[in-house]
């Protein structure tokens, strides 16, 4: 996060932090502290590819589930 970060603050330009990011807390943490604008998923993603949807339930944010996955058990 660190280089994200300077080029936040030093380039005055919107920044992207990745790697090693795996918890939805920790990418809250990174927008939210200032670190970076956007988090980018790599392998969290391949691992979990509903891995936005659980963040979502584990930050007990209020989304609507898109409608192919109210028939799964995924919850």
């Amino acid at each position: 996060m660190p280089f994200a970060e300077a080029v936040r603050k030093r380039g005055g330009m919107p920044s992207a932090a990745l790697g090693l990011i795996y918890s939805a807390d920790m990418a809250e943490q990174i927008v939210a502290n200032g670190q970076a604008d956007l988090v980018v998923l790599g392998r969290a993603m391949l691992a979990d590819p509903y891995w936005p949807l659980h963040a979502a339930k584990a930050l007990r944010a209020e989304i609507a589930w898109p409608v192919q996955y109210e028939r799964g058990d995924i919850y």
